[in-house]
């Protein structure tokens, strides 16, 4: 939780006027009217994308000279934050990290009532439900959100959006939030939205680490990383074939093995991969943790697991907990 800062505005509350929203029966307020705050590669290309579709916007940024291609185009410029959050019902935030957030929305206390605040910033669940408690308690409306994409990916069909937070501001808005990617929303909680996001990234992450000692170790033998790649996507298109068959496993609680890929002879194939990952010169801290996690479960007595047996060790901290 946060305080508002001791000298932020007095003026009087800039409020939405509802007249100024356009409203399109059964799709809720388009929101011609849109601040963006933060103009990094990712929030310069969400006012990109809202310029194109004819959006109205004001944007602020720290750094003033973010902002000046923007005006260009026709963006209006703020002086500050808070000015930036009284100039539209529809506020889109995207900084650095929540402390960033927090700065500035506690400088404009004024300037939220009647607002809806969308914050596209990445953080963790508990960030995300502070901010949404002090903010509905400014008398606005909160909504965070996980982007999934990269910078130029926004407004694309690739693109796509996870919300969570206030449903019915999420519903007046959601014409506008689309413009940015497909818009899914997950339910009130507004932690559930960087729940989603820091897990799609946990997986992206790990796909790339696998990558990287692959790379690195077909390299140790001058392979170049571009012919290997040309292997290894086939294969690891083929492999992400497998993940529903995982997950049906993982919710049914039923990991036995039924093709023979048992942990205790994929045990070996990790054992193998390392010794040869040290042989060549190449670091096998990505694969180590792999190596524990298997001769955890196979010592708790379910070598003839297949690999989503090894859900039950990593959903669990406490590693007496997940023998079963």
């Amino acid at each position: 939780m946060f305080e508002p800062h001791d000298d932020h505005s007095t003026a009087t509350p800039n409020r939405p006027d509802p007249d100024r929203a356009d409203t399109t029966p059964g799709h809720g307020r388009s929101g011609h009217e849109i601040s963006v705050l933060g103009l990094g590669a990712m929030g310069t290309a969400l006012a990109e994308a809202l310029l194109g579709a004819g959006r109205k916007i004001t944007v602020w940024n720290r750094s003033a000279e973010k902002a000046a291609p923007l005006a260009g185009r026709g963006a209006g410029i703020a002086g500050s934050a808070a000015e930036a959050i009284g100039a539209a019902p529809l506020v889109i935030i995207c900084l650095l990290d929540y402390a960033a957030v927090r700065d500035v929305l506690s400088g404009a206390v004024d300037q939220l009532v009647g607002r809806t605040i969308v914050n596209l910033t990445n953080g963790t669940p508990q960030d995300a439900r502070d901010i949404a408690t002090w903010v509905e308690d400014q008398g606005a409306s909160y909504i965070d959100g996980g982007i999934m994409a990269v910078p130029p990916m926004i407004g694309s069909p690739d693109a796509f959006i996870l919300y969570s937070g206030t449903a019915e501001a999420f519903d007046d808005y959601r014409q506008t939030l689309e413009i940015l990617g497909a818009a899914q929303f997950l339910g009130p909680d507004a932690g559930l939205a960087p729940l989603y996001d820091l897990a799609l990234l946990s997986a992206m992450y790990g796909l790339f680490g696998g990558f990287l000692h692959a790379t690195a170790l077909a390299g140790s033998e001058k392979v170049e990383a571009g012919r290997f790649t040309e292997m290894l996507v086939p294969w690891l298109n083929a492999m992400t074939g497998v993940l529903p068959e995982i997950a049906r496993q993982i919710d049914t609680h039923n990991y036995a093995a039924a093709d023979g890929s048992k942990l205790a002879m994929q045990a070996v194939a990790i054992e193998n991969i390392i010794a040869t990952s040290n042989a060549q010169g190449v670091d096998s801290g990505l694969i180590v943790p792999m190596r524990a996690l298997m001769a955890h479960r196979i010592a708790c007595g379910f070598g003839g697991d297949d690999i989503a047996g090894l859900y039950r060790v990593v959903a669990s901290r406490k590693r007496d907990d997940n023998c079963g």
